[in-house]
C-alpha cells in the first residue's frame, strides 16, 4: 500500500522533503501544528512547551507505560508565519541524528484540501541516510493519519 506521505531523498545529498496532501482547510492544518492538544493527539506524545513566536522553543516527551521517558525532542522556531511557515530546529535526545533545521510551509488546495511540505537538512547525508533506514516513513505517515483523524473532529 503507497503511503500518503511522500519522502523524497536525493542519493549523496544531506536533506529531504516531505510532502502530504489533507483533505483539510489550510487553516485547520495549521492549528493542528501549534495547538498543543492537537498535536499531543496525532503526535502521540506529552508537549512540555509550545511558544509559537520567533525565538520561542518547543519541546516533546513520550513516556512508556512505567514512566520511562522513551522520546524527548526540542528545538527552536527561527521563523513562524501563520498559515504560510514555520523554520524551526529539531533535536532528538540519546540519538546519533544531531540537530536539524526543518522549514515547513503550508499551502491551500482548495477551500477544503491543503498541503504541508516540509524540507529538512541533516548536518551529513550519512545521518539522513540513518533516518531514512529507520521505519521513520512509516511512522510519518501514520502520525499524519491520525493528524488528518484529529483536525476532522474539529470541522
Amino acid at each position: 500500500m503507497e503511503l500518503k506521505t511522500k519522502i523524497s531523498a536525493e542519493n549523496g545529498q544531506h536533506d529531504l522533503l516531505i510532502t502530504r496532501e489533507f483533505d483539510l482547510p489550510l487553516e485547520l492544518l495549521f492549528k493542528a501544528h501549534v495547538e498543543p492538544e492537537i498535536v499531543a493527539q496525532w503526535m502521540g506524545t506529552k508537549v512540555l512547551k509550545l511558544e509559537n513566536k520567533k525565538h520561542g522553543g518547543w519541546a516533546f516527551e513520550t513516556s512508556d507505560a512505567n514512566g520511562n521517558v522513551v522520546f524527548r525532542a526540542d528545538g527552536v522556531f527561527h521563523e513562524f508565519v501563520p498559515n504560510q511557515k514555520i523554520t524551526r530546529t529539531f533535536e532528538m535526545e540519546n540519538a546519533p541524528f544531531g540537530v536539524q533545521l526543518e522549514f515547513l510551509e503550508f499551502e491551500k488546495l482548495t477551500e477544503d484540501t491543503s498541503k504541508i511540505s516540509i524540507h529538512t537538512v541533516f548536518k551529513s547525508g550519512d545521518l539522513r541516510d540513518q533516518m531514512l533506514r529507520l521505519p521513520f516513513a512509516q511512522g510519518l505517515n501514520m502520525a499524519h493519519n491520525r493528524l488528518q483523524d484529529a483536525a476532522n473532529k474539529l470541522k
